[in-house]
């Protein structure tokens, strides 16, 4: 393979790094010159010497002779490498926030790539949190399930469990409280729903700051509320156009026994309350989830603009529709527990442990949520097209650890 071939892409890796080539990234890129595995002993030497002159020199200079040498970088008709990110100047910090209900799955995968793919590109954080605050739909295995996937699947995650941040989200509430931006409703669902059909406020809302304070003692006195009596409410606005909107609740009680804090806590955040002060105590800077979480991103924009604090920059995914493809933890779990699996690694199954099991590497995951990219558009992939793509992109990575 020509040396100016070679130089060029060492070049354009090292600018995309801070000045680093990284060998490996290099033998990737030229695949799609027409590299065969076969011949890549043969150019390692020759690859390595570049990359060490290129390593040896600064920035500017790696730039300056990669204008002399753009040229022979073929163009590919298809989108190299993600878009950037808006805005971003030091490292990002993200997260993919997964449910304990089951296993992770393929879909989790490629979702969460694209977060972990950022941090590495821009140097910055991954969070994975596990969002536990529904004692209702637990599975326990999952806990360890998930931490020890995504340990496997991305490179030094912080994992982090919302159940054990409790404390923090009733400072919250307290916090909420003092700004007169929440308060405790006791009407029944039945007539809340009437005042959100009228677009008309509940006496609850303006009730004196000493007494709403009175009853969030209530909601979490055991002696107190009542499961179903008392909601901590949003004071978003009663005459948004969109009902979903309008004082939406942030905290309930639920009595049902949680599998890691049993009933030490009987007042439980719901999911926006959880997720805003979390990427606030986190300092989370960029978001990428799926489209139809749209609203609730709408909702969180709301307490955190109520907190005085800068929201996160958020890109939102097209559904992804595998066809084919069950990816529902429950009914997995179901399928596992009436024998038709053998248990969540069964080669049948498309969750991790089964995909790990079968010889997929980490880095071809993300080389299959890179292609499918950040984008808005849904898009529908059926089960053989899925692997197969999957299984290609498999083989360069065995390819990249066997010459690593």
């Amino acid at each position: 393979m020509n040396d100016k071939i070679i130089k060029a892409y060492a070049l354009k890796n090292a600018i995309e790094h801070k000045g680093n080539a990284n060998k490996n990234a290099v033998i990737n890129s030229l695949f799609n010159e027409g590299l065969k595995k076969e011949d890549i002993p043969s150019i390692i030497p020759k690859l390595q010497l570049i990359i060490n002159e290129i390593n040896s020199i600064s920035l500017e200079e790696q730039k300056k002779q990669f204008e002399s040498l753009e040229k022979f970088i073929g163009k590919r008709k298809t989108r190299e490498g993600l878009p950037e990110l808006t805005d971003v100047k030091k490292g990002v910090i993200m997260r993919f926030a997964p449910s304990p209900s089951g296993a992770l799955h393929i879909g989790h995968a490629l979702t969460a790539s694209l977060s972990y793919l950022y941090v590495k590109k821009y140097n910055g954080k991954f969070y994975i949190r596990i969002e536990d605050t529904n004692p209702e739909n637990i599975y326990p295995p999952a806990y360890k399930m998930i931490e020890k996937e995504s340990k496997w699947l991305f490179e030094n995650p912080i994992i982090i469990i919302q159940s054990k941040r409790m404390a923090l989200y009733y400072k919250y509430i307290e916090k909420l409280l003092k700004k007169n931006a929440i308060y405790i409703c006791t009407c029944s669902q039945e007539k809340f729903k009437k005042y959100v059909q009228d677009k008309k406020s509940c006496h609850c809302r303006n009730l004196s700051l000493k007494e709403q304070k009175e009853r969030w003692k209530e909601m979490l006195n055991p002696k107190g509320y009542k499961e179903g009596e008392a909601v901590v409410r949003f004071k978003s606005g009663m005459e948004l156009k969109n009902p979903a909107f309008r004082d939406f609740p942030l905290a309930r009680i639920n009595l049902s026994k949680h599998p890691l804090q049993k009933n030490k806590y009987r007042v439980w955040p719901l999911m926006n309350l959880a997720v805003t002060v979390d990427d606030i105590e986190l300092k989370i800077t960029n978001i990428i989830r799926a489209k139809d979480h749209r609203d609730n991103a709408e909702k969180q924009k709301l307490i955190f603009h109520a907190l005085g604090k800068k929201y996160p920059e958020s890109y939102f995914l097209g559904r992804i529709h595998l066809k084919d493809l069950e990816l529902s933890s429950s009914q997995m779990r179901k399928d596992i527990e009436s024998g038709k699996y053998k248990g969540w690694d069964d080669p049948r199954l498309p969750t991790i442990a089964s995909l790990k099991k079968q010889g997929y590497k980490p880095s071809a995951f993300h080389a299959l949520a890179e292609q499918i990219g950040l984008s808005e558009v849904d898009k529908t992939i059926d089960r053989k097209e899925l692997f197969l793509l999957l299984k290609n992109f498999n083989k360069n990575a065995i390819k990249m650890e066997n010459f690593s």
